[in-house]
């Protein structure tokens, strides 16, 4: 079963295209992290926090994956994250459009 993982953090900016163009090269290495079927990256300038919501083939994945990019957080000075991991329901996503493949 695929596995969701939700991901926001304290981030002072950049934003919108300056944060595109300052973390293309973190997005393309993210892209090659195993187990990894996409992610949306999140930003709300006003609450100054950013993020991610993932979708991982397993829970295994998801794991290794957020205690990796926890270690990357912390070592620039980011702390204060907040990650949750849901189980995905295939059936009722797929009624409802649901991004259930990297297509």
């Amino acid at each position: 079963m695929s596995t969701l993982l939700y991901v926001d953090f304290p981030y002072p900016g950049p934003w919108g295209e300056d944060m595109a163009i300052a973390m293309k090269e973190l997005a393309q290495s993210i892209s090659q992290e195993p187990g990894l079927i996409w992610k949306l990256w999140t930003e709300n300038q006003e609450q100054s926090k950013a993020g991610g919501v993932y979708l991982f083939s397993d829970k295994a994945s998801a794991q290794a994956y957020l205690d990796m990019h926890s270690k990357r957080l912390n070592s620039v000075g980011i702390t204060g994250i907040d990650a949750r991991f849901f189980d995905v329901n295939p059936a009722l996503s797929e009624i409802n459009a649901g991004p259930l493949s990297g297509n």
